[in-house]
């Protein structure tokens, strides 16, 4: 069976890698359409499916695509989704506005793949959560986790393209001794870490922290899980990087998570201190795997505790791969 796909958003970062991943999997493309804004129509863009000609996503038929990915604003799904649903079209959005609405599946397709159902519209989660969730899920299956301590570092690249740009121009700037600005962030990014991501929240938290929280308990099933989260962001260019911290109700020996961790679907273990392997993004860049590794017994939880490091590509599992990963599933 092949399918007509619609990217929405189609030049952003995300939109673009769709379009790579879609290729590199083998995805049984029948026909690709590349929808953008209004700015964007009319221009032609290369890709491994040949030059196709972009389209404006408002103007989008979507009785003529079986599957829409949709890569753009949060405020756009909300006003679009329900039009390509009832059209017959899949939606796989990767914005926020539907993670939390409990009518709508938010899947990792190697945890909770079932929860998709029949339902015409998946959320994709966010990078941050995506990133952490499968070696943190593996590990809940096996000990029972009870509290989950997350600090992360996270690339320019969750802030888009023009995230990416900023990084390389500011950083040029400072090298060169000229005035180093910021747009896009809320300090200069170059030589820099930015504990504020998003907006700040009633109980001091950023938005993207609580979003970590939220979306990791709808995706395990665990409405009450214990998770606290701290989000900042760093000058490094798509990975995000996650020290995870977890208190188990069973005993955890770091030789056994390591060997269950060994053979779990899109995890890499990266563990040998002895020769410096480890996670890191410089090593993580552009993988489909998350990278696993520095997993040690922690010293305040002791033999039920467990902590260890995770670099993921954001652009990657932590968007275009996991939406493909859930068009696969359909």
């Amino acid at each position: 069976m092949t399918y007509k796909v619609g990217i929405m958003g189609a030049t952003g970062a995300v939109g673009r890698e769709i379009i790579e991943v879609l290729n590199d999997r083998n995805f049984p493309v029948e026909k690709l359409r590349l929808f953008a804004s209004v700015r964007s129509a009319g221009k032609v863009m290369e890709t491994p499916f040949g030059e196709i000609t972009i389209e404006n996503a408002d103007e989008a038929d979507y009785s003529e695509m079986d599957i829409a990915f949709f890569a753009i604003s949060g405020g756009w799904s909300k006003e679009n989704a329900e039009k390509a649903t009832s059209a017959g079209c899949y939606v796989i959005d990767n914005s926020s506005a539907f993670r939390y609405d409990d009518k709508v599946p938010l899947v990792v397709p190697e945890i909770n793949a079932d929860a998709i159902g029949d339902s015409k519209l998946i959320a994709n989660p966010n990078c941050t959560t995506a990133i952490a969730a499968i070696p943190l899920y593996e590990l809940h299956k096996a000990y029972g986790v009870k509290k989950v301590l997350i600090s992360t570092y996270q690339a320019t690249s969750g802030a888009g393209a023009a995230g990416m740009s900023e990084l390389t121009e500011e950083t040029r700037n400072y090298l060169e001794g000229k005035e180093v600005g910021n747009k896009v962030f809320a300090y200069p990014i170059a030589f820099n870490a930015i504990p504020h991501i998003d907006s700040f929240q009633e109980n001091d938290y950023t938005r993207e922290e609580m979003k970590v929280v939220w979306e990791t308990r709808k995706i395990f099933s665990e409405p009450e899980m214990p998770i606290s989260c701290t989000c900042v962001r760093i000058p490094t260019m798509r990975v995000h990087a996650e020290s995870i911290v977890i208190e188990t109700e069973k005993p955890v020996n770091p030789d056994d998570a390591k060997k269950l961790l060994s053979s779990v679907e899109g995890v890499e273990l990266k563990e040998d201190i002895a020769n410096n392997v480890y996670p890191m993004p410089i090593t993580a860049t552009k993988k489909y795997d998350v990278e696993v590794g520095r997993i040690r017994q922690n010293l305040v939880f002791g033999d039920h505790g467990l902590e260890f490091f995770v670099c993921g590509d954001q652009i990657l599992k932590g968007a275009a791969l996991n939406a493909v990963q859930i068009a696969e599933k359909l």
